[in-house]
């Protein structure tokens, strides 16, 4: 069986995760697919950094925003499929982890049903970059045995349940949910998690002006608008958040707590 990273095989496409922002957390596999990239298709949030591992290759950016998305994934999906028919090494780049809320698999199944060979290179996903840049542990044997993660998109929230991936000894990774913080944090209340549970905003971790910001759970809308935190950022519920500055948050996030009794 060819490799899809041989250099002698022509048209083909491998998604490859960037990791959550940092070139250095690139794995080798990444960099080598870069390298022999004829095309790269990716995101927006991508650091230029990582594209200059690809410098004669061609680059086009299918960024998306919340409010306005440049191409529908279906148009994404026929644009690397036209590239791969011509006889170029795709490389479809995306931030994070492509089978993480990326839709990796929605362009594997598309490049596969056309018939054309297609490969996966993993990344670090923004969930576990993130945290460890802030030194927070997602899980610990004292303090939470389960890990979740879950989409935070307004559109939808009311629908989605969630009920017990938050609470004593579980940790809850909100994916794009900045923007809709405040509702989040009434969804879990409503769904009996405690107001004073601690949470963490980790802010363009791994990256210059990366912020890990700490409150409580009944304070998480308000202290997104406080500080005019944006995407991209991921939310942390959960009693790990007070393992990051032990001693110091514990002592600030009672006196919070008090606060709001």
């Amino acid at each position: 069986m060819t490799s899809l990273l041989d250099p002698d095989a022509r048209g083909r496409v491998i998604l490859v995760g960037a990791g959550p922002g940092d070139p250095g957390l690139l794995t080798l596999r990444a960099v080598e697919a870069l390298r022999a990239a004829d095309v790269v298709v990716h995101d927006g949030l991508i650091d230029p950094r990582v594209l200059d591992y690809a410098p004669d290759a061609q680059r086009i950016s299918v960024a998306k925003t919340r409010a306005r998305h440049t191409l529908p994934q279906e148009a994404i999906n026929a644009l690397i499929i036209a590239h791969v028919r011509a006889g170029s090494i795709v490389v479809r780049l995306k931030g994070g982890d492509p089978f993480v809320f990326g839709r990796g698999g929605e362009e594997v199944e598309a490049v596969r049903a056309a018939g054309l060979p297609v490969e996966v290179v993993p990344g670090v996903s923004a969930a576990l970059g993130c945290a460890a840049d802030a030194m927070l542990p997602l899980t610990h044997r004292d303090w939470s045995s389960a890990v979740s993660f879950v989409a935070g998109q307004c559109k939808g929230l009311s629908e989605q349940n969630w009920s017990g991936l938050a609470g004593k000894g579980r940790t809850l990774v909100i994916y794009m949910g900045v923007s809709c913080a405040r509702l989040i944090a009434d969804k879990l209340m409503a769904d009996g998690v405690a107001p004073e549970m601690p949470v963490a905003v980790l802010e363009r971790g791994t990256l210059e002006g990366s912020r890990a910001l700490r409150t409580l759970l009944a304070d998480l809308g308000g202290m997104v608008e406080r500080e005019a935190i944006i995407s991209p950022a991921i939310i942390v519920v959960g009693e790990v958040v007070l393992l990051s500055d032990a001693q110091n948050r514990m002592a600030a996030l009672a006196r919070q707590a008090e606060n709001i009794a």
